[in-house]
């Protein structure tokens, strides 16, 4: 269990961040009006030229659209649209070798007439299933899809894209219940990291041949077959959050081949696995700091409050029918509510009960958070979310170096800092295959310009990432579009980014580097 980044399925059902946060702990950086000059040592392009040219049974594909089934425990998505898969190479070293499904969900452009191409999307993650998602989410870019196809696919490692299965539902019911998240003693420590190791063992397990291809790389070499199978001359492509990620990676592989490209909630591209924890403990933390400010209680005593709680639950979890609500379900609870803050009453009511003994709300948001139904169900989100980060990130900290951070995450968060200094050993504990790299890499020298929307109150992916991404992109690429607000994502909740994003997507305007959208006017950079 984690509160990595999960804005696929946040995004969806209106949970959206809330909160403002910064890298070094104090407020977010002023916005450059200008656009960074271009540098004369941009990392080179490791795209097409270092992999074999895709055969001609790959390239010449056309999917068998067909009206798709219902997902499981969901219902069937409407006549308008239609689903198939497309073969991709287990390994594009090996395009010539074995192959897996990519499963893709499209709903045709309302005015063929006008019609620009595919409008691919990435909700987060990692590990969203954008069939899924897409049908569900598609009326917040009803105006896309007058002039674009709108596509969704599970990235590979994904659900019907050949979906990375660590563990039975009962294993990760009985994890929960049992292994404290925040260890107090040698025992819990080595609990905690058996149990880690144990879900990585069972991925090995299931899913071996494909743990070491499920990288962002592979998925954005995905991305550019998608491109051509579905006949688009250019890639153009609608990332959130981790979909950041791959549009960079895509963007750095493949520049020629970048059409319109909107990037937003913006993943830091230059941060490795304990800067992602540092920067999300400060994140998480701001957001319950403007949650307890908005109740008119001082932030620092209504922090100490809650940490009280979870320190009570840890010694003593609160019994829920025949389940238990556990200190590392209780954080859950409270940090899914801190996606949005139109949920924050919901954390007030919730946090009231668990107070007076009662644990039902607070668990029943933690189950929200961690894909569990009401039969007790688990999607795999979860596990394809660690497969694919742990095979991008070479960084593995040790029990001993997660300790060390300890100290420091607790100043930065008494309620979040001991959670996340853990997980930063937890996550890819004892591994079976090797990260891809610490970082990923963005550099797109000869690129289109890329829109890159950063929110200034996003405790997930702090604002400082749109600014590290834009000027990672390239000067000329990277187009730093700044949402002075809150939330995890600021397309259709931003008037002002919403119009901003039509108007390049549809129209092809760019605006000034540096443009701020606010609650009031948007402002343009010079």
């Amino acid at each position: 269990m984690s509160i990595r980044i999960r804005a696929a399925v946040l995004a969806v059902t209106g949970l959206l961040v809330a909160g403002c946060t910064s890298t070094g702990g104090g407020a977010p950086s002023a916005t450059p009006t200008t656009a960074p000059p271009r540098t004369t040592d941009a990392k080179p392009s490791d795209g097409a030229a270092t992999t074999p040219p895709l055969p001609a049974s790959l390239t010449g594909q056309r999917p068998d659209w067909k009206r798709c089934a219902a997902p499981e425990g969901g219902e069937k998505p409407g006549a308008e649209w239609r689903c198939a898969t497309v073969a991709v190479p287990l390994d594009h070293a090996k395009p010539e070798g074995a192959t897996i499904p990519i499963a893709l969900i499209r709903k045709e452009a309302g005015r063929k007439a006008d019609r620009i191409g595919s409008l691919l999307f990435n909700f987060g993650g990692p590990g969203g299933s954008g069939v899924d998602i897409l049908p569900q989410a598609a009326q917040d870019y009803d105006t896309l899809g007058k002039r674009y196809d709108l596509v969704g696919f599970d990235p590979r490692g994904v659900s019907r894209s050949s979906g990375v299965v660590c563990r039975s539902d009962a294993e990760q019911a009985a994890a929960e219940a049992t292994v404290d998240l925040t260890p107090d003693s040698a025992a819990e420590e080595a609990t905690y990291l058996k149990d880690n190791a144990d879900f990585a063992a069972g991925c090995a397990r299931r899913s071996a041949a494909l743990l070491p291809h499920t990288t962002t790389t592979a998925t954005a070499r995905d991305l550019d077959l998608i491109r051509q199978v579905l006949g688009d001359a250019k890639l153009h492509y609608f990332g959130i959050s981790y979909g950041t990620q791959l549009g960079g990676t895509y963007a750095h592989l493949f520049p020629k081949n970048v059409g319109r490209l909107v990037l937003d909630a913006v993943v830091d591209p230059t941060a490795d696995t304990v800067g992602h924890a540092r920067h999300q403990t400060i994140g998480f933390q701001r957001a319950l700091d403007n949650y307890l400010k908005s109740t008119g209680e001082d932030a620092k005593a209504g922090s100490e409050r809650i940490a009280r709680l979870l320190r009570k639950l840890d010694r003593a979890p609160l019994t829920v029918g025949e389940r238990k609500l556990t200190e590392g379900l209780a954080l859950t609870g409270i940090a899914v509510t801190l996606y949005g803050q139109s949920n924050w009453p919901l954390l007030t009511e919730a946090l009231a009960d668990a107070e007076k003994g009662r644990g039902g709300a607070l668990l029943e948001l933690a189950d929200y958070y961690n894909d569990r139904d009401a039969e007790g169900h688990y999607s795999t989100q979860s596990h394809s979310q660690r497969a694919i980060s742990c095979a991008d990130t070479s960084a593995r900290a040790t029990a001993a170096e997660a300790k060390a951070l300890i100290p420091e995450f607790r100043r930065l968060s008494p309620v979040f800092g001991a959670f996340l200094a853990w997980d930063t050993a937890g996550w890819c504990a004892e591994w079976p295959v090797k990260g891809e790299r610490a970082t990923p890499e963005a550099s797109a020298s000869g690129a289109a310009p890329i829109l890159v929307v950063g929110t200034t109150g996003d405790p997930a992916t702090p604002y400082e990432g749109a600014e590290k991404m834009a000027k990672e992109l390239g000067g000329g690429v990277g187009v730093l579009v700044t949402n002075e607000g809150e939330g995890h994502g600021a397309y259709g909740t931003s008037s002002c980014v919403t119009a901003t994003v039509d108007a390049y997507l549809l129209d092809g305007e760019v605006p000034a580097y540096g443009k701020t959208c606010s609650s009031g006017a948007a402002r343009s950079g010079a």
